[in-house]
């Protein structure tokens, strides 16, 4: 387990996806092994997200906090199982030569990075959980975290499937030797890019942005459709605990909702 979460370390750090170790538009990572880790911090955030359920008016909800911890990486998951036939063909339609294995690690990496930003984010959930008793500020501080934590791992996404396309579409430069001063002594090397900086003097044609955009949209749909699916994570307070509600209403509509609530 330690070299998953080695793998993952290298993720963050943009160390297993530069241009010189994507080799054949391969991310050099065990999928099962970040699958394990991406769910541990689901688990992780989970956990800080139910401190609500434990800090509520009228003593704690152990099962809505049961229910929130699991609900979390399970949320994830699935939209993940939802999602990844629609990459492969979006990737298909833009041209690119990745293999079925190599878009999923891809969309594994991904989830591991949003999920290590939600993770990272979780003690702040955590702290106002139990410091405030308004239902809908923690829905509107929730949706925040998610969404932050969302838009780096899409951002990390696109920026990783540039460079794999890249990659599996063109052979790699030769290495050169590094220049010496008189002395004999090598320059200053300068950090390569971070795993979400864009890849510089490769640019993808127009239509395989379009592609990969409107896929970007598609997962952000889901997952957020997803959520509505699996709520209640948070727990009403002045609702019964219940480990699902009946459809109703939309995502989109709820969040309205707890704007025009907590402004009142």
């Amino acid at each position: 387990m330690r070299q998953w979460f080695k793998d993952l370390d290298g993720l963050l750090r943009g160390d297993s996806t530069r241009l010189g170790t994507l080799k054949d538009g391969r991310i050099g990572i065990a999928a099962g092994g970040m699958c394990v880790v991406a769910v541990i911090l689901g688990l992780v955030y989970g956990v800080c997200m139910g401190f609500f359920a434990l800090f509520r008016e009228g003593g704690p909800v152990w099962e809505q906090f049961l229910a929130t911890t699991l609900k979390v990486p399970l949320l994830f998951l699935l939209t993940l199982v939802v999602t990844f036939p629609s990459l492969y063909v979006f990737n298909a339609l833009a041209g690119s030569r990745l293999t079925i294995v190599s878009v999923l690690r891809l969309l594994l990496a991904a989830l591991a990075v949003n999920l290590t930003v939600l993770s990272s984010l979780g003690p702040i959930s955590a702290f106002f959980a139990a410091s405030t008793t308004s239902y809908s500020f923690m829905v509107l501080l929730n949706v925040a975290i998610f969404g932050v934590a969302g838009g780096f791992g899409l951002l990390f996404l696109l920026r990783t499937l540039h460079r794999l396309v890249v990659s599996g579409n063109e052979p790699l430069p030769e290495a050169k030797p590094l220049p010496t001063d008189s002395a004999g002594t090598p320059p200053l090397i300068v950090p390569n890019d971070s795993a979400i900086d864009p890849l510089r003097g490769r640019l993808m044609g127009r239509h395989e942005t379009l592609v990969f955009r409107c896929w970007v949209v598609v997962f952000a749909l889901v997952g957020s459709q997803m959520a509505w699916v699996l709520r209640p994570f948070l727990g009403n307070p002045a609702t019964e605990f219940s480990w699902f509600r009946g459809r109703g209403s939309s995502f989109f509509e709820s969040v309205g909702q707890h704007i025009v609530n907590f402004f009142k």
